[in-house]
């Protein structure tokens, strides 16, 4: 883990707001998913013969699933299995290397590109060859699209709210450099006080690291959009808000109107959360909508 920008920040308010980006700041999340990411995974892992139940797949854990949201090579394990499990795929003999090797790999740690491209140097195996090259080109598919993103309307006047009374850190797992190009594009980088991209450790890590300034937990709140989120404020003992997929825009809605007076009214802990994150939970399926098709 980085820890220099950590070092390098210093805490000027009692409360502290961390927020992800994609699909929680910027609506952006169907479409690097569905232009950028499934496309990749087709492509790098040769599914061009099963590319509807890739695209499903793909689809199904980085948007619709408890996995929304994830490392884009622990969501490439589960886009994997979950391939490799049906009978469709089965039926046409489609060739798809040994997964253990990658499901190793990201068990060791924070899995990020650079992570991969050391450790393939010892490891030269088929599917961690495979995944890196996915990994770039999503990055090149992420960087053809342009960066044309808009947050969500009431993105930049709670941030105003927020910066009244509150640090903001953005806590993401999108490299850092795609955060501030895409932060700077729309003028919204001047309210965060520190970025925190893939390459400084897992969400929760950092806010491990942020805590350590000396905020009391019930004045952190960690917004975001995924089940990840939600992990990553409850291993540090903070508040989550979250971004409801599918209704962003009248959860910041929510956050602006309802959420900021909570919090600063010391109301947000408790009951007022427990509501929020028992709806956000219903959101997202378990299970995947090719078995709960079947009869």
């Amino acid at each position: 883990m980085n820890k220099k920008l950590f070092e390098q920040f210093n805490k000027k308010h009692d409360f502290l707001i961390c927020v992800d980006s994609d699909g929680c700041v910027f609506d952006t999340m169907e479409l690097k998913h569905k232009e950028c990411f499934a496309p990749a995974f087709i492509k790098c892992f040769k599914l061009q013969a099963v590319s509807k139940y890739a695209r499903e797949v793909a689809e199904y854990v980085n948007l619709y699933s408890k996995y929304r949201g994830a490392n884009r090579f622990i969501a490439l394990v589960k886009m994997l299995e979950f391939l490799k499990e049906r009978e469709e795929v089965k039926r046409r003999n489609v060739y798809i290397p040994d997964i253990e090797p990658l499901k190793r790999w990201t068990e060791l740690g924070n899995p990020t590109p650079q992570g991969l491209e050391v450790y393939i140097k010892d490891h030269p195996d088929e599917v961690l060859l495979k995944a890196y090259d996915y990994s770039k080109t999503v990055n090149r598919n992420v960087e053809d699209m342009g960066s044309e993103v808009a947050p969500f309307y009431y993105v930049p006047l709670a941030f105003q709210a927020f910066k009244e009374f509150a640090d903001i850190a953005v806590v993401s797992a999108t490299p850092t450099d795609t955060i501030i190009k895409e932060w700077q594009s729309i003028d919204i980088a001047k309210y965060a006080d520190i970025i925190c991209g893939q390459e400084y450790g897992t969400k929760a890590e950092c806010i491990a690291e942020l805590k350590t300034k000396g905020y009391a937990p019930n004045k952190i709140l960690m917004i975001g959009d995924a089940p990840g989120d939600y992990k990553a404020a409850k291993t540090n003992g903070v508040l989550f808000a979250p971004i409801n997929p599918g209704d962003e825009e009248s959860s910041w809605e929510r956050i602006y109107k309802n959420d900021i007076k909570a919090l600063q009214n010391g109301n947000y802990e408790g009951e007022y959360e427990n509501k929020l994150a028992a709806e956000f939970d219903e959101l997202l399926s378990p299970a995947p909508p090719w078995d709960r098709h079947k009869k």
